[in-house]
């Protein structure tokens, strides 16, 4: 069953008793409209245009949250059974509570309150509500529904907010929300997850990328890289699936920048080397959902793929996975053209069906189905610890492995550099002779401490093993020629 939190666009039904809080809501209209005094209005920018709507107070009890907000869409799968429920009756005591709870929960989990919506609620208690919500004419928060789950934890009867014209369908509300969630003041943007999701919900709308990239202000090439992160993370929780255990959009919040790092490298590396691009991709997502540090995962690249690092570490529980030692694929052939290409590399296939483990016993372990039973959440447990101290230990060495690398080129390096400098004086010697503007009793003293400098770096050079390169036979026969 497809949820709210999908990228399908969704009318939902008006909520019960709609038509009564139509009727309030008008009252109220009319009594601010008569009473003659200064008028409270919010601006809302609606397909471009600013629309100025009347501000008006309602009873907190009676709004709704709203079940297609952006601010909580991929959060909605940490209980996958309310999240049913939440999809069928958007308006029931139940959902509404859900929504609530979310409303009030850390993104990357939910589990935890989160602690920027206590210092929300800490300042509404302080200070009052200082921006007025939105609302549909039936009484549906289009913004302002964190404020609104605040408020009534904090026991306050009534909140202030700005009222859609009636005409407003279920698409004019979200595009409104979301221009307002893009604006460059607002206090809370949505967690990363849910961006995504709101960028996906605009491409279904029929967007162009340019057009989407301009609304949420990043580069055109961004977006892109976005959409790939996304259906990259949808085709992860389908691998995952186990029976009724699989992950949820909301495990991937914590991963942005490593998610984002693994989309350049994979774009770099598949023009050039497509199938350890596939291999590197696999490797540096089991890391992620290993959990490893963004540095951690940065030593899987090329030299880790080429090392074989992991074939060395794995366990016996997940070798058969790692192996890389299968047949040749055979070729696939493409229907109805009678062409055949290559099928998957026996090493791009055991990175795959090394992670498809990771991804399921992932899965299974974190599961609160209570149809999963716990002797297979103990094993799915078992084979994560294995998973994860393998990478450890392969990770560590090929950290290891990197540092005695950049140790044994940073002389050369430093070499370059003073090179470098040495090309750049030569430009600035002549133009100070031009300009007759030349110290040379300082040039001289800057050459006496660079034969200084050349003469030891010629007695180190001497001491490296074996037979000495052209460079350094000419390095320590120019300085002892200086010396004469």
């Amino acid at each position: 069953m497809k949820g709210i939190g999908d990228n399908v666009f969704r009318e939902f039904q008006p909520p019960p008793r709609a038509d009564q809080f139509s009727e309030l809501i008008r009252k109220r209209l009319e009594e601010v409209k008569n009473s003659g005094g200064t008028r409270e209005t919010v601006t809302v920018d609606w397909n471009g245009q600013a629309i100025h709507v009347e501000v008006i107070d309602l009873p907190l009890e009676s709004l709704y949250f709203n079940p297609g907000t952006h601010r909580i869409r991929a959060q909605r799968s940490h209980d996958p059974q309310k999240d049913q429920v939440l999809d069928r009756d958007p308006w029931s005591a139940e959902s509404q509570d859900y929504l609530g709870y979310l409303l009030q929960a850390e993104p990357a989990n939910p589990n935890l309150r989160d602690t920027a919506f206590d210092k929300l609620k800490e300042s509404l208690e302080q200070f009052g509500q200082n921006d007025p919500g939105l609302v549909t004419h039936h009484g549906v928060l289009v913004n302002g529904n964190t404020r609104a789950a605040a408020l009534r934890e904090s026991g306050v009867q009534s909140m202030r907010v700005g009222v859609l014209p009636a005409s407003f369908t279920w698409a004019d509300i979200n595009a409104v929300e979301l221009s307002l969630q893009l604006r460059k003041d607002h206090r809370r943007d949505y967690s990363y997850i849910n961006r995504l999701l709101a960028m996906e919900e605009q491409a279904a709308l029929g967007r162009t990328p340019e057009l989407i990239a301009k609304e949420f202000r990043v580069q055109t090439k961004t977006y892109h890289q976005e959409r790939w992160i996304l259906s990259t993370i949808r085709e992860l929780i389908e691998r995952s699936r186990s029976g009724s255990a699989a992950l949820r959009l909301v495990d991937f919040e914590d991963d942005q920048e490593k998610l984002k790092e693994l989309e350049r490298l994979y774009k770099k590396l598949s023009t050039v080397e497509p199938d350890e691009a596939e291999v590197i991709k696999e490797w540096r997502l089991a890391a992620m959902l290993l959990d490893f540090a963004k540095t951690d995962v940065r030593h899987i690249d090329e030299h880790f793929a080429k090392a074989d690092y992991l074939a060395r570490s794995l366990p016996a529980s997940l070798s058969e996975a790692g192996r890389n030692d299968d047949p040749a694929p055979e070729a696939v052939m493409v229907p109805g053209l009678g062409i055949a290409v290559p099928g998957t590399t026996s090493r791009v296939a055991a990175a795959r069906a090394l992670n498809d483990q990771i991804l399921r016993a992932k899965a299974v372990a974190g599961s609160s189905a209570t149809d999963v039973p716990d002797g297979q959440k103990a094993a799915a447990r078992s084979l994560f610890e294995d998973a994860k101290e393998a990478f450890d230990k392969a990770i560590d060495d090929a950290g290891r492995d990197a540092r005695v690398r950049k140790r044994k080129q940073l002389a050369p390096a430093r070499l370059a550099d003073a090179c470098a400098d040495i090309d750049q004086c030569v430009v600035e010697l002549v133009q100070a002779r031009t300009a007759r503007s030349l110290d040379e009793e300082a040039f001289d003293d800057a050459v006496l401490q660079l034969r200084e400098s050349l003469s030891k770096l010629a007695q180190q050079a001497k001491r490296i093993p074996g037979e000495p390169g052209d460079g350094v036979s000419w390095l320590v026969e120019a300085v002892a020629e200086g010396r004469s």
